[in-house]
Order: C-alpha cells, then structure tokens, then sequence
C-alpha cells in the first residue's frame, strides 16, 4: 500500500445482502468508497469535506454475504478545494458451505469487484492540513 492510500477491509454480513441468494447491492462499495474518501480528506485536509461526484464506476463481479471486502482509495489530484480520488474493492476472503458453516478460503488473488474515480470539495475555510 502506497503512503497516501486509505484501505478498510469490512466482511458482508447478511444485512448487507440485498436480492436473492444472498447477492449484496452495488451500492455497498459505492458506500465503502465514502468512507475511504472520508478518511482521505482527514488526512489531506483536517476536514471531512463532501463527494461530489462519481466520474465513473464499473461493477466487475459479485458480492455476496459471508465474504471480505477490502476498499482502498487514493488522491490523484489536488486542486483549490477540489480532490480527484480513484477506488478499488477486492474480493479477498470466500465462505466455503460447502465444506462447513464457518469455512472460508483467503483468495490467492483478490478479485476486483469494483472500480472508481471521483470528486470531493473540502471548502478552502475548511482545510486545516497546510
């Protein structure tokens, strides 16, 4: 991980499934990559401050219950009070019913299960990281 990178890692539970076999809702990253842009912009710039906007987003594969997510996220430009940002969530750990209740396998490679760029606002009277 890269010094000016945020990663949180979350396991879905069953509250976070949305649909049919246990398939958890996109906007569960969406909502994880709002958290790393939070504590991206506490670090930039002492403040919270507020997304913007998406530039762009790309669901790649399924989330379901029962796996481990790890969101991380970047700033990539820095403007007067704007913040371009750049996210990825990753697919790390699996539940394995199949072999008990409580298995799960530790993925050899992380699969991406999603991808984004975005904006945020810190309003210059807020930034109090100079």
């Amino acid at each position: 991980m890269k010094n000016n990178e945020v990663m949180i890692k979350v396991r879905m539970s069953m509250h976070d499934a949305h649909y049919g076999g246990n398939l958890v809702d996109g906007a569960k990253m969406l909502n994880l990559f709002g958290d790393v842009a939070t504590e991206l912009l506490i670090r930039q710039d002492g403040d919270e401050g507020l997304f913007a906007a998406y530039d762009n987003v790309e669901f790649l594969a399924p989330v379901y219950a029962g796996e481990f997510i790890e969101a991380v996220g970047e700033i990539t430009k820095v403007g007067n009070s704007s913040r371009k940002m750049k996210f990825e969530a990753r697919k790390i750990i699996v539940p394995r019913p199949g072999i008990s209740d409580s298995a799960c396998d530790v993925l050899d490679e992380p699969v991406v299960v999603c991808r984004a760029t975005g904006t945020c606002v810190v309003p210059k009277g807020c930034q109090r990281n100079k």
